[in-house]
């Protein structure tokens, strides 16, 4: 009788191991979705500035072009 209760422990305490293994992995999953979110939007904010660096660097050329073609 003792075997069946030891036994009968041993697989409650499993199951709630279980159940809280399958809440972390939730949390986890939930912060991996929001830290790709997060990872997503800082790679459009540096493509979006790398864009505008490229094009303050052509609007500069341009300027110092026609600054080279005046005659001084």
């Amino acid at each position: 009788m003792d075997r069946l209760k030891n036994l009968e422990e041993k697989i409650t305490a499993a199951v709630e191991r279980v159940k809280a293994l399958k809440e972390e992995k939730s949390l986890l999953e939930r912060k991996i979705r929001d830290l790709e979110s997060l990872l997503d939007e800082r790679n459009q904010e540096v493509e979006t500035l790398k864009s505008e660096r490229n094009s303050i660097g052509s609007q500069l050329e341009e300027l110092l072009n026609e600054l080279d073609t005046i005659e001084i």
